[in-house]
């Protein structure tokens, strides 16, 4: 079975998809002020398609670059309550699926949207406190996270 990263396109659909969805951010009014930081990288947008990926199956981009999931975790934790930038966030993900062309495809739509909620909830279990080193990276599939061992 291919993964979702081979079912949304690759790597060329996925920063497709990032740039999107980085412009939908910016465009909504609540995200736009995380989204717009002079100190943003500029290389934000492809990290966040090698991310995707890596999570979705594809190469491990990501980890090569030499970051990792606790290093991710840390950019957004401990601003508090962030819910209602949670919400905004899944719905720019999902406009954005469109933007980028990625198939439309019941089943691989419902799988990312999946992620993508997961995802938000993951970033929200740290609010208020700072992960720890060493948390594993995760991994999607057809049918939801996978876990090692």
């Amino acid at each position: 079975m291919t993964t979702l990263y081979e079912a949304a396109g690759g790597s060329a659909v996925l920063l497709a998809l990032a740039s999107a969805f980085h412009t939908r951010c910016l465009a909504d009014p609540e995200l736009n002020h995380p989204f717009s930081h002079a100190d943003l990288n500029p290389e934000h947008v492809p990290r966040l398609a090698a991310y995707w990926g890596e999570v979705l199956g594809g190469p491990d981009d990501f980890s090569r670059l030499g970051v990792d999931q606790s290093s991710m975790q840390r950019l957004h934790a401990g601003h508090g309550d962030m819910s209602d930038l949670g919400r905004r966030f899944v719905s720019c993900f999902v406009a954005a699926l469109d933007d980028a062309g990625v198939p439309d495809d019941p089943r691989l739509r419902t799988a990312l949207e999946g992620y993508i909620r997961w995802a938000v909830d993951d970033v929200l279990v740290w609010s208020d406190a700072m992960p720890p080193e060493g948390l594993p990276m995760p991994h999607w599939s057809w049918e939801g996270l996978v876990v090692s061992g």
